[in-house]
């Protein structure tokens, strides 16, 4: 079919506004890692934009000698690896059964657990039910509430739903057992939903923040997020900046450090993003629509 001339003036606006948009989006990260690589002297004089300026990586060299930022990182990735594993382990387990028809109470129980994305105990009563578990300056203190998310669990139990009877009753006729139903047919088949949901759950433990703040209280705990948080509003960037300012040629500025420390928290993310796009879209879609 023939575009009309008012179709091609719409797809231009269109492509133009969301052009435009993206580089609104663009513009911060490209700022934020040329302030990162720049000379010293152009940062203070505020030349820097998205280009660099007499591009050098003394800032990152600075503050991985002279801070914990690498530290930070591991127990930033110790928290992300093993929090996602669990919350995929817990939330297949808590999706697959509520999926099947013939599961006895089904209905109640999923009533229930739509119940908990409306009310909650509050920040108190789960602080105290934590804290009572000895969970309190440990890890298990941000795995344990976050193990299953109420919303991700309905998006993989709604996935689940619409895989095609058929293929479970022949399963079922083979001699497949349920563990082996669930391991061998049904997560094969559930690639796009599975590797959004563990985006979602890597995001969210990788840039935990309050809960950390909350309830982890030693510093050699902490995670990167709240590292880099205590070093922008401390003067941890101008000690490590003030280091080797003996040495000019590897004199950096706090305003570079920040730079550094901010690309450091968000590269791993961004750099894990584009193997799983592919099946975002898809994903999120597959497991809100049916059903």
């Amino acid at each position: 079919m023939r575009e009309s001339y008012g179709d091609r003036l719409f797809y231009a606006a269109n492509y133009t506004l969301l052009t435009l948009a993206a580089l609104t989006c663009l513009f911060p990260l490209l700022h934020v890692l040329a302030l990162s690589l720049s000379d010293p002297t152009a940062v203070l004089a505020g030349k820097v934009n998205i280009v660099p300026i007499r591009p050098r990586w003394d800032a990152y060299v600075q503050l991985i000698e002279g801070t914990s930022v690498m530290r930070s990182f591991g127990n930033s990735l110790t928290i992300t690896t093993v929090g996602t594993l669990l919350c995929m382990l817990f939330t297949i387990l808590a999706a697959y059964p509520l999926s099947r028809s013939y599961f006895v109470g089904r209905r109640t129980l999923t009533l229930a657990i739509v119940f908990t994305m409306i009310f909650s105990g509050g920040l108190i009563p789960t602080y105290l039910i934590v804290k009572s578990l000895g969970l309190v300056n440990g890890y298990g203190a941000l795995w344990l509430p976050a193990l299953v998310s109420a919303y991700n669990m309905l998006i993989l139990k709604t996935f689940f739903e619409g895989l095609p009877e058929e293929l479970i009753e022949s399963s079922r006729i083979d001699g497949c057992s349920e563990w082996r139903l669930l391991t061998r047919i049904v997560l094969p088949l559930s690639g796009p939903v599975l590797a959004t949901l563990t985006l979602f759950y890597a995001v969210g433990f990788w840039n935990s923040f309050m809960n950390v703040l909350i309830y982890i209280h030693d510093s050699h705990k902490t995670n990167l997020t709240v590292m880099v948080q205590q070093m922008i509003s401390s003067q941890m960037l101008e000690d490590a900046a003030a280091l080797r300012k003996d040495e000019v040629e590897r004199l950096t500025t706090p305003e570079g450090l920040k730079a550094a420390a901010i690309m450091i928290l968000i590269l791993p993310m961004l750099a894990v993003y584009p193997f799983i796009q592919k099946y975002f879209v898809k994903g999120v879609m597959i497991g809100s629509i049916k059903g």
